[in-house]
């Protein structure tokens, strides 16, 4: 039975990828913040979950967690870098720098290090990562500015180890949705109204879907890598190119 590692599994699609993987067959290791959604999933999914509590930003306790892991736990053969967030969405001259820098040390350096702690493993295992980008990596917007910035850098980062685990038999994609109904929006605003507006009437992806493309990727055979795969729901496409008119005097 493999191993899956889902980080942010106490939400959005990281909850919703425990519950596909589970289903599959697959044991997982979820980590979380939340220790009341850590029980919640624990009793809901029972003896093939092991949840840790932990910020993936802190490395200590990131590898406390690790390290502790029962021996059933212990071989892990998929890793899916899921936790991340976007904060704001305001022009980068009036962003508040600390939502920047959290977003870089949660979406860019805490997956890295996680991959790197890991990679020794998944070599071993000939294993698999999973990196939950966006389309944002690809498709700039106002207000986009650092958080399409760290999922560029997920995109790249996963197509560099690509580049880097060639003959080691380790797989790397690069998941990249567009609108997906989850907290994302809720959290980026503070407004469940405003959250509301963002997905209403588009019959937006769920994060069930992303979670059984995930589930889709790792279910390929060992010869066959898939690179990336971009997603959007169908009622949503590329916009046309900013344009400001300065006023004809």
């Amino acid at each position: 039975m493999p191993t899956a590692l889902i980080t942010g599994a106490t939400a959005g699609i990281g909850e919703a990828a425990a519950r596909a993987f589970v289903a599959a067959g697959w044991k997982v290791i979820g980590t979380g913040r939340r220790a009341d959604r850590l029980a919640a999933l624990q009793a809901e999914l029972g003896d093939a979950l092991h949840m840790l509590e932990f910020d993936i930003r802190d490395t200590g306790a990131r590898d406390a967690a690790l390290d502790g892991l029962p021996e059933a736990f212990r071989g892990i053969d998929l890793l899916i870098n899921n936790a991340g967030l976007a904060l704001g969405l305001e022009p980068a001259q009036q962003a508040a720098l600390s939502n920047w820098t959290t977003m870089i040390d949660t979406n860019i350096t805490a997956l890295v290090s996680i991959t790197h702690k890991l990679l020794p493993q998944l070599i071993e295992r000939k294993g698999a990562i999973i990196n939950l980008a966006s389309v944002a990596a690809s498709y700039p917007y106002p207000g986009g500015n650092v958080y399409g910035a760290t999922k560029a850098f997920v995109r790249q980062f996963s197509l560099n180890l690509r580049s880097d685990l060639i003959g080691t038999g380790v797989r790397v994609c690069s998941i990249e949705p567009g609108m997906v109904e989850t907290e994302f929006t809720l959290v980026r605003t503070g407004s469940q109204e405003t959250s509301d507006k963002v997905y209403a009437g588009v019959n937006p992806m769920t994060a069930e879907d992303i979670a059984a493309t995930m589930l889709w990727v790792a279910g390929q055979p060992p010869h066959l890598n898939v690179n990336t795969i971009e997603l959007m729901p169908v009622n949503q496409a590329w916009s046309p190119f900013l344009v400001h008119r300065e006023a004809q005097g």
